[in-house]
């Protein structure tokens, strides 16, 4: 009786007429909340246009109905923002929410796992695509994103976790699949997995040349036979177009006045390309010639952790986000891949071989929150993703020299974890991004470059890539230098 209670308030706060999916989905959610495991775990799997988001929406609000405690992150700052508006409360990322800071000894600081004080509480997580099974950044808790997120979930008692996501999006980089989307995979953690997938494209979006062609591509992804070109349809969709060389200038120009510069973005196939279309949109659409300027969209290219302020975070625990809609995250963490819109710039200098500035930035995926932050300018238009290893070791040793007089070298480190210029903020102009950067994130209007093809480059990896670049535009995609050879014909469309 309790589960057909629950199942009926969430097709309720569902708003439209379910699919069968969608029903399964809401009946399995029912059995998961409900079941007594406390390892029990949910998978919600969707491909675009499926409803995933809406259902998920509708989860929060019917277990805060039921005065369920309920927690949304994500593993980015773009895609925390998103689920926060779609959801209709604040969502942090994933590791603002598990890991606090240990200590620093040498290039980077160490984060240990947090500690789990909720109780009772259901920790919903949106794309859950992007987290890795794989040994990674090793400053971080075990460096496996997974295993950290499951023992701080399952450490607090009475908490479970729902993990949403496509698993036709881009896997974690080294990972043929996303593991955190597999049964077997949570199975082998000792979790009671409860799993359900939305395959049926809602009726309100069947008119969508995104979706439609989304929907095609994603029905390509396969590991066990030779994957074939994709041919783009465009005949009878108005969100859906090829944009040449020589009208790009003037149609980006357009979006950036219709939809703003925050709500525009160029996806391309490498660093390197982003970084000539950056250089390029700067110069040639926006007619900037400062190295660095008021109304610059900026791209964090490296995480950077800044001491918190005095007293608890809004929620406890260092989940850096409240219980309410007024919560406001807390930049105590800012991310790799988080966006920032430059607001002031001031007292440029060079010192230690490098060169800095003094700016005023505003996140908008964080509620609009400005902060002044000292930036380095060196980062933003070399083709590496960051400082190499042996730039920042020079930084730090010729940093480290200034605190040479500090007998004991715990105080030297802590003056080097507080330097102003060993911490300065590494970005990249953010105009221009890669499909990993950009994974997560959503744009009114998104270009996108796939660039030159080779057979060679014809693999599922190219099928994943391209389904999660045509699912980042919401309003308009448009396709840049588009092949003929990749454009459906009318015999292509009745096959």
């Amino acid at each position: 009786m309790i589960n057909e209670e629950i199942t009926y308030r969430i097709l309720q706060n569902l708003g439209f007429e379910p699919t069968a999916d969608q029903r399964r989905a809401a009946e399995t959610f029912s059995h998961f909340i409900t079941d007594r495991d406390e390892r029990a775990v949910m998978i919600l799997r969707g491909s675009a246009g499926t409803g995933k988001t809406s259902l998920a929406a509708a989860i929060v609000r019917t277990v805060t109905e039921l005065k369920q405690r309920v927690s949304l992150l994500a593993p980015t700052g773009r895609a925390a923002k998103v689920f926060s508006l779609n959801a209709g409360r604040p969502a942090a990322t994933i590791h603002r929410a598990i890991y606090r800071e240990k200590s620093f000894t040498g290039l980077d600081g160490t984060f240990n796992l947090n500690v789990n004080l909720f109780r009772n509480r259901l920790f919903m997580v949106d794309e859950a695509s992007m987290i890795s099974q794989s040994a990674g950044n090793t400053i971080f808790g075990s460096g496996c994103l997974l295993d950290d997120l499951i023992q701080y979930i399952y450490n607090g008692r009475g908490c479970r976790l729902l993990l949403a996501g496509d698993k036709a999006q881009l896997p974690p980089v080294g990972e043929e699949e996303s593991p955190a989307l597999r049964a077997d995979v949570l199975q082998a953690y000792g979790l009671t997995v409860y799993a359900c997938d939305l395959n049926e494209v809602l009726r309100q979006g069947r008119g969508s040349g995104i979706l439609y062609n989304a929907t095609l591509i994603r029905q390509m992804i396969t590991h066990h036979e030779a994957t074939r070109l994709p041919k783009i349809r465009f005949d009878g969709f108005a969100d859906i177009s090829v944009v040449s060389g020589d009208e790009l200038i003037e149609s980006l120009a357009s979006s950036y006045s219709e939809v703003g510069t925050d709500e525009t973005m160029v996806i391309t196939r490498s660093n390197k390309r982003a970084n000539v279309f950056n250089q390029g949109i700067r110069n040639r659409v926006l007619g900037r010639e400062e190295e660095l300027t008021t109304g610059d969209m900026l791209m964090v290219v490296k995480n950077k952790y800044r001491t918190p302020a005095a007293g608890p975070s809004p929620a406890g625990n260092g989940m850096n986000t409240a219980d309410g809609p007024a919560g406001t995250p807390s930049l105590t963490f800012i991310a790799n891949g988080d966006h920032a819109v430059v607001r002031r710039v001031r007292n440029v200098r060079e010192l230690y071989g490098f060169r800095f500035a003094d700016v005023t930035l505003e996140f908008p995926d964080y509620d609009g929150q400005e902060e002044d932050m000292t930036v380095l300018l060196d980062t933003l238009t070399t083709e590496a993703p960051a400082l190499t290893r042996e730039q920042n070791e020079q930084l730090f040793q010729q940093v480290l020299e200034d605190y040479a007089d500090l007998p004991l070298k715990d105080d030297r480190m802590k003056k080097v974890r507080e330097d102003t210029y060993y911490n300065a903020l590494q970005v990249k102009f953010g105009y221009a991004i890669t499909c990993h950067k950009a994974q997560g994130g959503q744009w009114a209007h998104v270009y996108l470059d796939q660039g030159y093809m080779t057979d060679e480059m014809l693999t599922p990896d190219y099928i994943h890539w391209l389904y999660t670049a045509f699912t980042r535009a919401t309003t308009h995609l448009y396709l840049v230098n588009w092949p003929k050879t990749q454009i459906a014909g009318q015999a292509d469309m009745e096959r």
